[in-house]
């Protein structure tokens, strides 16, 4: 685009971001009445929520969830989404919500401008099971090179709760950063888990820099207790949260392709074979998240990119989701549906996500997700690379719009795992507008373009 152009759409787009905001801030925050799953009406305006100067909600972190929403939460995003119930605006021409929507806490928001158009007790503490492993990834993702080797030693695994998923990674055996990633994406494995935690110089210097960096993004409902996301006193997060955290997640060239990633090869055992030449076995391993895979009850959801499940005693089913469709880019996250059927969770996303595309561009929003404190510092910067590339791999994935590797959904990937799941391109987005000498912080936070997906059978 030409200078002169691009200035003017920059202008244009800044202009429209100061009239947006202003408008939410003049608009009335009265919900209107909408059914909740179970039955309940939303908050009334009276149910405005207390909060302290950071927007935490009140009480410990540690304090561990209800059986009900509290009446006060977080007021981060607006104070809408601090209120016990469903929140929504509904108004002529904008799809009612489903109603077969049965979990504890849900969100429904728009992954690029950062408006929640629907939400369900978006700030309620609940445990958040697996899915807090996008918070382990995005926290260390940045740290290690993909090619990155690691013999496993026995105290690398030590720690890892009973029954917890595992990929399979056996003690003397050498994998490098970018299988023990998989092992983190698609089959949720604690062991990985651990063992990048002790390349990290142990779990509590890993829980530790994972709580500080939630407290960066704003996800102040978090607290960490357990890396991988498994059971522990006092360890919760939010839907708020979760979203916040995935949409930070899609932001790094490797969390993509690892969310979005169907199936690869895993190395297995080292075995003696012919002549008394090693050989190093390997396995397949599909992603357990069932819109990206499908399962017998559950299709691939059309442009799903993604993000991460979960599944403890506690926690109930969980799970974060991004897909794309008409242009819009939507995050949806459901925590712990009532309805035991199988593959519940998956069933009400893709519910949700259904609502969402039909109401984008009609529903007026309810709250917003926040950017990090640091974003506009970040951005300010000359020459700041925003396409969050991890692990220093170098492959050119942030450059500008247009530039840069685009894997193509169904190519297979150089390392052999199935590129049939890596929906999002490597092109870098932009957090902030500059006009005029003056610093904004954009409410719209684009993510890179996407590749997209090839229609499957």
């Amino acid at each position: 685009m030409p200078a002169p152009q691009q200035t003017t759409r920059r202008s244009l787009l800044v202009t429209s971001t100061v009239l947006s905001s202003l408008a939410l801030a003049l608009a009335a925050p009265a919900a209107v009445a909408a059914p909740s799953p179970s039955g309940s009406p939303s908050s009334s305006p009276s149910g405005s929520p207390s909060s302290s100067p950071s927007g935490s909600p009140s009480g410990s972190p540690s304090a561990s969830p209800s059986a009900t929403p509290p009446a006060s939460m977080s007021s981060v995003g607006g104070a809408r989404l601090g209120r016990p119930g469903t929140q929504v605006n509904l108004a002529s021409g904008v799809p009612v919500l489903p109603k077969d929507v049965s979990a504890r806490s849900w969100i429904v928001a728009d992954a690029e401008s950062g408006e929640v158009l629907a939400a369900h007790n978006a700030h309620w503490r609940l445990a958040p099971a697996s899915t807090l492993k996008m918070l382990f990834a995005d926290t260390l993702l940045p740290k290690f090179p993909r090619d990155t080797e690691h013999k496993v030693v026995p105290s690398d695994l030590a720690g890892i709760g009973s029954g917890s998923s595992m990929v399979g990674i056996k003690e003397e055996e050498t994998y490098t950063v970018h299988d023990l990633w998989l092992g983190v994406f698609l089959r949720s494995g604690n062991d990985a888990v651990r063992v990048l935690s002790a390349m990290n110089h142990g779990v509590e210097n890993t829980v530790k820099e994972m709580n500080e960096h939630a407290e960066e993004l704003q996800a102040l409902d978090t607290h960490v207790v357990s890396p991988d996301g498994y059971d522990a006193e006092g360890q919760v997060s939010s839907a708020y949260d979760l979203t916040l955290i995935a949409r930070s997640g899609m932001q790094k060239k490797d969390f993509r392709e690892y969310a979005s990633t169907v199936s690869a090869k895993f190395p297995g055992k080292t075995k003696k074979g012919k002549k008394g030449k090693k050989v190093r076995e390997s396995f397949e391993i599909q992603n357990t998240n069932r819109l990206l895979a499908g399962d017998s009850d559950v299709p691939v959801y059309e442009g799903i990119a993604g993000v991460k499940n979960g599944n403890t005693t506690n926690a109930g089913a969980t799970f974060t989701g991004v897909a794309e469709r008409g242009g819009k880019v939507l995050l949806v996250t459901v925590m712990n549906p009532e309805k035991s059927e199988h593959n519940e969770v998956y069933k009400e996303t893709a519910r949700l996500f259904d609502w969402g595309f039909k109401a984008a561009g009609k529903v007026r929003p309810v709250g917003e997700l926040v950017p990090p404190r640091s974003a506009a510092r970040a951005s300010a910067q000359p020459g700041a690379n925003p396409s969050g590339e991890a692990g220093g791999s170098g492959d050119g994935g942030g450059g500008t719009a247009g530039t840069g590797a685009k894997p193509v959904a169904g190519a297979p990937t150089a390392d052999g795992s199935s590129g049939i799941g890596t929906a999002l391109g490597i092109t870098g987005g932009v957090l902030v507008l500059l006009a005029g000498g003056a610093f904004l912080v954009n409410r719209r936070w684009p993510l890179p373009d996407l590749v997209r997906r090839r229609t499957r059978p």
